[in-house]
């Protein structure tokens, strides 16, 4: 199987089918991942930002965004109150304790006892035995990532460490954001195939097993991929979206606002999906274009895979402009610039991509922020990183009276090593339906 398969769609989702493993053994997975970041890599990124401890006190169903991606499966949510505890030690290492009722063997130390102490009182006695000198605590005025820490649990925190302690207290904006966007080797290995089942998935969507033109709507096809992932056992994390370009339908920057949208597909339309889920705790999140073949051709006119052409070259640039240390505007500014100095008219809103569909990193441009985004945008490149490379460019089509055709590409890419990989490919021709 590769990726060229995938993509252009000669495998059906179904191929995997048999492949996948069962919940329990992708929660054996899943645990061993966190084993190994909370052992090798928790410790080199608090001596990067320089903290000595790093507090997360969250209550169950109102979660801290960080705190789920530090239990183990299956756990589902915070239990009652969970108070996380990470200090460094000496060594280098980090101690890690939890000041919960149930504890969590094997990847925490229980360090409460209910019936001798409050939980806050636990707290600020571990604080004090410690003494740490920067203990970071998730609040921030930029990254919903590191701000979940919420009123009443600062008042408790700050009541439990007292008046010393407290002036020793930073945003841990940078340890959680840090946190959720690394990723370490074993899920670098595992995540193309999490990208290519997403791959696989589109293709058959866009295929004649799915789409009978003249019959099939668009919300067939979304309902379609929403079905064929839920047998799978893998979670949507937002509804697949499918749209027609069409000559009677071309892209307009004000698509559906001044008139009501053709969803029936018919032969000459130009399909455009987007779609995501998690698996194995990681998020995709996927772009790609169909032609709906008419009645005696073989392939998509030259000028819809001509504006396919140009946004891979889109993707080219934006690539090449990912640099460790450049921060998400600086990546923006330099990629619109090369691609204005080509002619080419597009948009660039890539966002990382990890435990969340929408993750912890660097913004690089939004819709409506071509010339950068504050605070979010001024976050830079880091190493081991994933991104969804989502852009889009608008070409005049000859057949439709020039109106234009809007190309929405959106694959995963990591930093790997320093350089820049798609994950596992990317779409260089439009799938062909009929």
């Amino acid at each position: 199987m590769n990726g060229t398969d995938l993509l252009h769609g000669t495998l059906s989702a179904g191929s995997f089918s048999d492949r996948l493993p069962p919940l329990r053994q992708r929660a054996d997975v899943q645990n061993a991942w966190l084993k190994e970041r909370l052992d090798t890599f928790l410790p080199s990124l608090m001596r990067r930002e320089g903290f000595d401890m790093w507090i997360i006190n969250t209550r169950e169903y109102n979660e801290d965004p960080v705190v789920m991606s530090l239990l183990p499966e299956p756990a589902m949510s915070a239990r009652r109150r969970t108070i996380l505890v990470f200090a460094l030690t000496e060594d280098g290492t980090v101690e890690r304790l939890s000041l919960d009722r149930y504890g969590i063997k094997g990847f925490y130390e229980r360090a409460w006892e209910p019936k001798e102490e409050t939980q806050y009182e636990c707290l600020g006695r571990v604080v004090r035995e410690r003494d740490p000198q920067r203990i970071g605590i998730d609040t921030s005025d930029e990254f919903a990532f590191g701000d979940g820490l919420t009123h009443t649990e600062y008042n408790e925190l700050s009541a439990a460490l007292g008046e010393t302690l407290m002036a020793r207290v930073e945003s841990a904006e940078r340890l959680a954001v840090g946190w959720l966007e690394h990723r370490i080797a074993p899920e670098l290995t595992v995540y193309p195939s999490i990208i290519a089942l997403g791959h696989a998935i589109i293709a058959e969507a866009f295929s004649s097993r799915v789409v009978q033109p003249g019959v099939t709507t668009t919300d067939d096809v979304r309902w379609w991929m929403r079905e064929k992932m839920a047998s799978l056992n893998l979670r949507p994390w937002f509804m697949p979206d499918v749209e027609i370009q069409a000559a009677d339908q071309p892209f307009d920057a004000n698509f559906g606002a001044r008139r009501e949208l053709r969803t029936l597909i018919q032969p000459g339309d130009v399909l455009h999906c987007d779609m995501g889920y998690w698996y194995l705790g990681l998020a995709s999140d996927q772009q790609q274009m169909a032609y709906v073949l008419r009645l005696g051709e073989s392939e998509a006119p030259e000028s819809l895979r001509a504006a396919l052409a140009t946004g891979n070259r889109l993707q080219d640039i934006h690539l090449e402009e990912m640099k460790i240390g450049r921060t998400g505007n600086e990546v923006l500014a330099s990629a619109l610039s090369r691609a204005n100095e080509e002619g080419i008219e597009g948009q660039i809103y890539t966002h990382p991509i990890g435990y969340h569909g929408h993750a912890a990193g660097p913004t690089i441009g939004l819709w409506d922020h071509q010339d950068g985004v504050p605070g979010r945008g001024d976050y830079p490149v880091f190493d081991n990183t994933c991104y969804s490379i989502e852009l889009n460019i608008r070409q005049a089509v000859p057949e439709w009276d020039g109106a234009q055709v809007m190309m929405g590409l959106e694959e995963e890419a990591g930093m790997i090593d320093g350089q820049m990989h798609w994950l596992a490919g990317r779409g260089e021709k439009l799938h062909l339906i009929g």
